[in-house]
């Protein structure tokens, strides 16, 4: 059953690969990832339709909910983990579901991806709505686990994607969109945390940062929801501020003063000259969204760009 799985045959490029010098080790790995990207852009059709799916469950306060084994359940808890800090939000819109439990993040737990009872109790555990995303990730396209969860996500009505790197994956019935970026056969046989993992990794950046600049967690292309913790990132916030609304750093940070510290309530601030309680209540009846509040705003303002 496994040696027909495209992500465990034998590369015939890599044969010798153990009486290659170090500097035909990392020429034929780079050769080999350079077919990566290829494989990703194939995909975008059906990434596309998953980002929509992702953005209408942001946009009603459900969560996108990743779940995978072993490399692919590791993506999916570092990419979920770097959303907070990039885009400023609270904890809980995309939610990672790793085969073992947390501590299988560092070690490996035996078995664990062997269950699909367990990936569906793993989805009962977070309280699975219907109007949640489901993102099953897993190189073969076979993991029982993701399997148990995909099944149990469509019994609760959710929208289901399979991400995998095989051509015919066996759980593409388990899910409504199949994105399957054949990567081909690894340059260490079966070792899918090389090109099959770095497929997963571009789509999952893809996924999450589309849908959070189209639920309006980015202004041009700024992370408007940098949160000032530092004097780094207070630098950063000002220049954000002074980069968009085309003023000097110190009247931008001026404003971020003004604004307690708010980027995206001192972007508004700058673009209208409005007062930081009026931008406040814009943007909160915008979702947050600020080119939505700035249409708002302009039967009362005229914003300076």
């Amino acid at each position: 059953m496994f040696e027909k799985l495209d992500t465990e045959k034998p590369n015939p490029d890599t044969v010798n690969l153990d009486s290659m010098n170090v500097h035909q080790i990392l020429k034929v790995m780079n050769a080999e990832d350079s077919k990566v990207p290829k494989a990703v852009c194939e995909c975008i059709p059906q990434i596309e339709r998953v980002v929509e799916f992702c953005i209408k469950a942001v946009k009603s306060f459900a969560r996108v909910v990743y779940v995978g084994a072993g490399t692919s359940g590791r993506l999916a808890v570092l990419d979920s983990a770097e959303i907070i800090p990039t885009f400023g939000v609270d904890e809980g819109i995309f939610v990672p579901i790793l085969a073992g439990g947390d501590k299988a993040f560092v070690n490996a737990v035996e078995n664990a991806e062997d269950s699909s009872e367990t990936g569906e109790t793993a989805l009962k555990q977070i309280s699975l709505k219907k109007d949640d995303v489901v993102i099953g990730i897993t190189a073969s396209g076979r993991t029982p686990f993701v399997k148990g969860a995909l099944s149990y996500a469509k019994t609760v009505g959710c929208s289901t994607c399979l991400i995998c790197n095989v051509s015919d994956p066996r759980l593409s019935d388990s899910a409504d969109i199949v994105i399957s970026a054949y990567t081909g056969p690894e340059v260490l046989t079966g070792s899918t945390r090389l090109k099959a993992g770095t497929a997963q990794k571009l789509i999952l950046n893809m996924i999450s940062t589309a849908t959070m600049i189209k639920t309006g967690r980015v202004f041009g292309n700024y992370m408007i929801g940098v949160k000032i913790m530092n004097e780094k990132l207070m630098d950063r916030a000002v220049r954000i501020v002074s980069d968009i609304a085309g003023i000097s750093y110190g009247k931008a940070k001026q404003i971020i003063i003004a604004s307690e510290k708010n980027v995206p309530v001192a972007i508004l601030m700058a673009l209208t000259e409005g007062e930081r309680e009026l931008c406040e209540k814009t943007l909160r009846t915008a979702d947050g969204n600020i080119r939505m509040a700035l249409e708002k705003m302009r039967q009362t303002h005229k914003p300076l760009i």
